[in-house]
């Protein structure tokens, strides 16, 4: 009877395991489709006529296959350019920051640093409290970076927040470790290249996802700073082209043109979202394997 019941008790038990991982599939699977549906529809959307996509005809599947949108966005001169400009602003604007970011974490996350409590509370104290927009203007004219691509680099060149996470992260390195390598006469500035670099690889590549994700959808610093039309980055460049592209109801004689032109716009605007999205989407799992792990390492030891 012990053996049946244990036999019974370990059989409910695998029944109630499979049980709650289908529960789990089937959340995690309704999940996905309510996020994954809108973006095909979006993409399918893209790849449509406008008369399709204005009359809500589009689902899962593009129809009337045309890249009218495309073609659109494209003939935008500038285009090309905002797109260099983006890219730079990415991998420039991303190398500063993980450079700042690591150059700030390192010591503050080292023991015997002196005065490291009055450097972590002018760090938070910037997360709390800022200037605002019209003073942090004046400070961009008064170290002349307006209209310049500094403009897009400096302002933002570390983030309070990563780097407290990168503190966390290398704190949960074993000082054994260091004390190891000072024996045998390692200086810090060895140490960290050496050591913490290699051994930060994950955080590495959240912190670049972070960075990066950010300064490709930056806007509003180059809607404040840039003038210079040759230095607009994407956002800035698809931003012009959908107010181009939008109604004006006094300049319309008459319905169809005004169906016409309303289809139009709202196949620019899918087109724009596939247009500032891919490259994005495509870096994204390289990094996916690091993300999980990063930030969880980096937010709760320590």
């Amino acid at each position: 009877m012990r053996r049946n019941g244990h036999g019974a008790q370990a059989i409910r038990a695998t029944r109630e395991d499979r049980f709650f991982y289908l529960v789990v599939n089937i959340f995690v699977g309704i999940f996905t489709l309510i996020i994954l549906i809108p973006l095909i529809n979006i993409v399918a959307s893209s790849f449509s006529s406008p008369s399709a996509v204005s009359s809500g005809k589009v689902l899962l599947w593009p129809v009337d296959l045309s890249l009218a949108g495309y073609e659109a966005v494209f003939e935008n001169k500038l285009i090309g350019t905002a797109y260099l400009n983006t890219f730079f602003y990415t991998v420039a604007g991303t190398l500063i920051n993980i450079s700042m970011t690591m150059f700030a974490a390192y010591p503050l996350a080292r023991r015997n640093v002196p005065f490291k409590g009055v450097f972590m509370f002018l760090f938070t104290f910037t997360m709390l409290f800022s200037g605002g927009t019209i003073p942090n203007y004046m400070l961009m004219i008064d170290l002349g970076l307006i209209n310049s691509r500094w403009a897009m680099l400096l302002p933002g060149a570390i983030s309070v927040y990563n780097m407290i996470i990168a503190r966390t992260f290398i704190q949960s390195i074993p000082e054994e470790l260091y004390e190891a390598a000072s024996i045998d006469g390692c200086s810090d500035f060895r140490y960290f290249f050496t050591m913490v670099i290699p051994l930060s690889v994950t955080l590495l590549s959240v912190l670049t996802l972070y960075y990066a994700v950010g300064h490709w959808n930056a806007y509003f610093d180059a809607f404040l700073y840039l003038s210079d039309r040759n230095l607009y980055p994407l956002q800035i460049v698809l931003r012009e082209i959908l107010i181009a592209n939008t109604i004006n109801a006094n300049e319309v004689v008459d319905d169809l043109t005004m169906s016409a032109k309303q289809g139009m716009a709202d196949l620019i605007k899918y087109s724009l979202i596939i247009v500032s999205s891919l490259p994005v989407l495509v870096l994204y799992p390289f990094v996916k394997k690091y993300f999980l792990k990063g930030v969880m390492i980096g937010a709760l030891k320590g």
